[in-house]
C-alpha cells in the first residue's frame, strides 16, 4: 500500500520502449473512496473503495476530490490538465488546460492534449472509450486522447498524433501509442450509421477493406454491427505513419472486477489515463 491508498496492483502501466523520462499509468476501479455504483468490486459484487475521478457522474464530490488527491499523490505530480471532454476533435496544450483550472475557470472542451514540458500531465477520463497515450522514444513530447467512434472517425488520434511529432521535432512515424482498455469487439454493437461513418467516409490513406473487416454483422439483429473499436485505432494511427503500436487487447464492459463501463452499467465511474515528461 503507498501513502495514498493505491497499490501497484490497481493501476495499469503500458509497455513500451520509450525513454524512462516518459511517465504513463492508467487507473481501474480499485485503490478509492468511493461507494456504490461507484464502488470497487469485491467478492462479485460492489464495495467501498471505487476510484471514481468523474465529477460529473452523479458521485460525491468530496469522494471524487479524495481519489484525485490519491492519484497525484501515487503518481508524485503536482497537477493533471482535466478537459471537459466532448468526443470532437480539439487537440489543446495541456499548460493551457491547467492556467485553465488553476484560474479556476471552465475546463477547456477539448478530447486530447499534449505537452513537452516535465511535469505537466496529460490527461483523459473514460468508461468504455479508448485511451490513447502517445510519445516519440526520445521523450520530448507527449499527448492523451480520448477516441469514442465519433472522434476516432473525425480524427482525433491523426490530430493528437500529429501535435505531438511537432512538439518533438519527430515524424509521426518515430511515435509510440498504447491503446489503453476500451469497450471491446465482441461487446461494441451499433447501427448502420457508425460503419457507415467509418467505411464510407474513410479519409484518404485508411484502407477501406481493412475498416470494413473492423465491423461484423450480426444476423437477426436489424442491421447492427459488432465493431472493434482498437482495430479502427490502429487503422487511423497507421493513416499517419504510426505504427509501434501496443495494448488494445483489454475490455472495459466484460471485466467488471477492474473497469468501469457505461455500456454495462450506465451509473457508474470514470478512469484516467495519464501521461507527462519527469524531470
Amino acid at each position: 500500500m503507498t501513502a495514498s491508498g493505491l497499490t501497484p496492483a490497481d493501476l495499469l502501466y503500458p509497455s513500451w520502449p520509450v525513454a524512462p523520462r516518459v511517465r504513463a499509468l492508467m487507473t481501474t476501479r480499485a485503490g478509492g473512496v468511493s461507494l456504490p455504483p461507484y464502488g470497487r468490486w469485491q467478492a462479485g459484487s460492489e464495495a467501498p473503495g471505487g476510484l471514481n475521478l468523474g465529477l460529473h457522474t452523479g458521485d460525491d464530490p468530496a469522494c471524487v476530490a479524495a481519489n484525485r488527491a490519491r492519484l497525484l499523490a501515487c503518481a508524485g505530480v503536482q497537477n493533471v490538465a482535466w478537459l471537459e471532454q466532448v468526443h470532437g476533435v480539439s487537440v489543446v496544450r495541456a499548460e493551457d488546460a491547467l492556467l485553465q483550472q488553476a484560474e479556476e475557470a471552465p475546463l477547456l472542451r477539448a478530447d486530447a492534449s499534449v505537452a513537452d514540458q516535465p511535469g505537466v500531465v496529460c490527461a483523459v477520463m473514460v468508461a468504455d472509450c479508448m485511451p490513447v497515450l502517445l510519445c516519440d522514444a526520445a521523450g520530448r513530447a507527449v499527448g492523451a486522447a480520448h477516441a469514442g467512434w465519433r472522434g476516432l472517425a473525425a480524427g482525433i488520434l491523426e490530430r493528437t498524433a500529429q501535435q505531438v511529432a511537432q512538439l518533438a521535432g519527430a515524424p509521426t512515424s518515430a511515435l509510440h501509442a498504447w491503446l489503453g482498455p476500451s469497450i471491446g469487439p465482441t461487446a461494441f454493437e451499433v447501427g448502420a450509421e457508425v460503419r457507415e461513418a467509418f467505411v464510407s467516409e474513410a479519409p484518404e490513406g485508411v484502407p477501406r477493406e481493412a475498416t470494413q473487416r473492423a465491423f461484423v454483422a450480426r444476423p437477426g439483429a436489424g442491421g447492427k454491427y459488432l465493431a472493434d473499436l482498437p482495430a479502427l485505432a490502429r487503422l487511423r494511427l497507421l493513416r499517419v505513419g504510426v505504427t509501434r503500436v501496443t495494448g488494445g487487447n483489454l475490455c472495459t464492459v466484460g471485466d467488471p472486477g477492474r473497469f468501469y463501463s457505461y455500456r454495462r452499467d450506465q451509473a457508474t465511474g470514470r478512469m484516467a489515463a495519464l501521461i507527462w515528461l519527469a524531470s
